[in-house]
C-alpha cells in the first residue's frame, strides 16, 4: 500500500490492486494515456526525484505535485521520525565565550546556507559563524564589540 500526497493537501491510499487495474498506456517518454470511467485522460510526468519519491505530473493541462510513501516510509513516520528532515535552526548561539568583532548581516536580510553572519574572537582566534540554513534574519541580539558568554543568543531567524 502506498500513500500519495497531492499538492501537499490531499492524501490518498493507493493499493497495488488499484495500480494493476489502472488502464494506462505510455504513448511516449513520460507521457501516458489513461482511461478511467470511460473518460480519456492525458498525463505527463514533468519532473521527478526518484530518491525523494516526488513527482510533478501534468494531467489534462493541470500540474500536480505528488509525493509517494511506501510501507517503509509510513513505518518511519509512525515511529515519530521525519522523512528527509531538513535543518530548521531558528537561532544562532555563541559556541564559546568571546568578543564580537564583526557583524556581516542586518535585520530582515535574506541569507543563504553557509553565508558568513558574524565573526567571534575566542582564544585569540577569529571564528566565522556561518548561516546553518537559508532564511531571513529576524533580529540581531548583539553589537560589534560586545563580549558574549557560551550559548548567548546572537541572531534569530524568521
Amino acid at each position: 500500500m502506498y500513500k500519495a500526497k497531492v499538492n501537499a493537501s490531499y492524501e490518498f491510499d493507493v493499493t497495488e490492486e488499484a495500480v494493476d487495474q489502472l488502464d494506462a498506456v505510455e504513448t511516449s517518454t513520460n507521457k501516458y494515456h489513461i482511461l478511467q470511467n470511460n473518460s480519456s485522460i492525458k498525463a505527463n510526468i514533468v519532473s521527478s526525484d526518484f530518491n525523494k519519491k516526488t513527482y510533478s505530473v501534468k494531467v489534462n493541462n493541470n500540474t500536480y505535485d505528488v509525493a509517494l510513501n511506501d510501507a517503509l516510509d509510513q513505518q518511519i513516520v509512525a515511529l515519530g521520525f521525519e522523512i528527509g528532515a531538513s535543518k530548521k535552526v531558528n537561532d544562532i548561539k555563541a559556541p564559546m565565550p568571546g568578543l564580537i568583532l564583526e557583524i556581516n548581516v542586518t535585520e530582515a536580510q535574506e541569507v543563504k546556507e553557509n553565508d558568513p553572519l558574524l565573526i567571534l574572537e575566542a582564544m585569540k582566534m577569529e571564528n566565522v559563524i556561518n548561516s546553518p540554513r537559508d532564511g531571513v534574519i529576524k533580529s540581531i541580539k548583539v553589537s560589534q564589540g560586545n563580549t558574549v558568554e557560551k550559548n548567548a543568543l546572537l541572531i534569530e531567524f524568521e
